[in-house]
């Protein structure tokens, strides 16, 4: 019991300390071995046939290079093309086709079709193809009409792959070292705290690697969003004279028949209310009839007082 638990410690500090150590040895890479037995002929100090002491200490301290490979950077890349285009209808459908052809896919659509002729007909297509197709694509598309924008932006996320790589295999070295603690510890408890920590380490490789696939995705795939305009159009022809004629005299027409018809209903509603309006025409004459009988009364009063005070 006391061997299981002194290795069940032994094995969560090597899982402890296994990150680290896997991410400095990512850090630096040793030397092949045939760099080094390469320069061992050289090391010898035998000058060969036909050269000079100098010539053979000169070979002896050159250094040797040893050429790296360089990686591609890995780069997410978006495209902006605007396209005025005769007929946005038509325009679509073969913009459709052609991420069909280069094995692209269609995300997201939008056509606002104008109210009348005086708009303009715009629409928006929103489409995903290959990065190494991303320049056929957009030659394809601004073959539609004449181009009045493209732009290109680009982001290097060659770090973050690198990171995420690197994260994922330490991880996965962790956890081949907790399964085989697991196998050799006995204690219940022990092997409840190995499986707690396993659990967390398998969520975390889940979601890295969930990371990692869509940032790959967004690598491998370029987006492209097209905005397609129509073509402005022509000012209408004037009409005729006589077409405008008739068109003034039937709006007349039509208006002196809703005026007709609407003092038609006011004399109907004003029929209906007679009545209360009958009412309200008496009391309005009787309030202003009183009211001048009083003034009439009031006046001579008036006068008399000023004569007796006179």
């Amino acid at each position: 019991m006391n061997d299981s638990k002194y290795l069940l410690r032994r094995g969560l500090l090597g899982v402890a300390l296994c990150g680290g150590a896997m991410l400095v040895g990512c850090a630096s890479s040793p030397l092949p071995a045939g760099d080094s037995t390469a320069s061992a002929p050289a090391s010898t100090g035998t000058p060969m046939a036909g050269q000079n002491f100098a010539e053979t200490a000169d070979v002896v301290a050159a250094p040797v290079v040893a050429e790296v490979p360089r990686l591609l950077p890995q780069m997410i890349k978006t495209a902006d093309i605007t396209v005025v285009v005769d007929a946005v209808d038509e325009s679509l459908q073969r913009a459709t086709a052609i991420a069909q052809q280069q094995q692209g896919d269609i995300l997201g659509l939008q056509n606002q079709t104008p109210p009348n002729d005086y708009y303009r007909h715009t629409a928006s297509l929103q489409m995903r193809v290959p990065q190494e197709r991303l320049e056929l694509t957009l030659e394809a598309l601004g073959e539609l009409g004449t181009v009045q924008r493209q732009s290109i932006t680009a982001e290097d996320v060659s770090t973050q792959l690198v990171d995420f790589q690197a994260r994922l295999r330490n991880l996965r070295k962790s956890e081949e070292m907790l399964l085989q603690i697991m196998e050799r510890s006995g204690d219940l408890g022990e092997v409840l705290k190995v499986a707690q920590e396993l659990s967390t380490i398998r969520n975390s490789v889940e979601q890295i690697d969930a990371q990692l696939s869509s940032l790959q995705n967004r690598v491998a795939y370029s987006t492209i969003n097209l905005s397609l305009e129509g073509a402005i159009a022509d000012a209408p022809a004037q009409r005729a004279l006589g077409i405008q004629l008739r068109e003034t005299w039937e709006s007349a027409s039509h208006s002196m028949g809703k005026l007709t018809v609407d003092f038609i209903q006011l004399s109907i509603w004003l029929a209906v209310y007679s009545p209360y309006l009958l009412i309200f025409a008496g009391a309005t004459v009787w309030g202003y009839r009183h009211l001048k009988q009083q003034r009439s009364h009031s006046a001579p009063a008036t006068s008399e007082a000023t004569t007796r005070n006179t």
